[in-house]
């Protein structure tokens, strides 16, 4: 059980305020996640921040989806990779790539394949990856998209460590048997 507060625009702290009506703007509602996270105004900022220059990236927005699903199930953070289930289906990724990434498995399309696993391999390597960038211009992508990888990593690490430390509440509909995924999961698809 988190200890953490799910704050509301009421409760937060003044300089979360804003950023939790901009959010509920934006979404419809305030997900746990930000309402958590508005417990820390730089914590909130920093979040959105990248989530707000990540979706104006020049990663397309099946891209972004493939690498922050790379970094979730990575790091086995139940909530993200939930959440991030939804928004893929959102953006039109395919439904064999959403059961490939929730499973461990990088897509089948090349492209995204090797955005996964550079993602991944950066994520892992902790940016000590190199090695990894020619593979990943070679399919195509550009050293801009490489630092949008980073990016949506930093991201990914706010997101699911919160996730993790706060033991912030899964939303509703994570609880749709479509939705709903475990590290369990990833662990026996490998």
């Amino acid at each position: 059980m988190s200890n953490f507060v799910q704050h509301t625009p009421d409760t937060a702290p003044e300089e979360s305020k804003t950023l939790l009506l901009a959010v509920k703007e934006a979404w419809g509602f305030i997900p746990t996640m930000h309402a958590t996270l508005a417990e820390s105004p730089s914590a909130l900022a920093g979040y959105e921040t990248l989530w707000s220059h990540i979706s104006a990236s020049t990663l397309s927005p099946v891209e972004q989806q493939v690498a922050y699903q790379a970094v979730n199930v990575l790091h086995g953070c139940a909530y993200c990779t939930m959440g991030h289930t939804y928004l893929s289906r959102q953006v039109g990724m395919s439904e064999g790539t959403v059961v490939r990434l929730r499973a461990g498995l990088p897509p089948e399309d090349s492209k995204l394949a090797a955005l996964w696993t550079f993602a991944r391999t950066v994520a892992e390597a902790r940016g000590e990856a190199r090695e990894a960038i020619p593979a990943f211009l070679g399919a195509g992508f550009t050293k801009a998209n490489v630092l949008d990888v980073v990016a949506v990593i930093a991201a990914k690490v706010i997101a699911n460590y919160s996730a993790a430390l706060a033991d912030i509440p899964l939303e509703a509909f994570m609880s749709d048997p479509a939705i709903a995924w475990s590290p369990a999961a990833a662990l026996a698809a490998e």
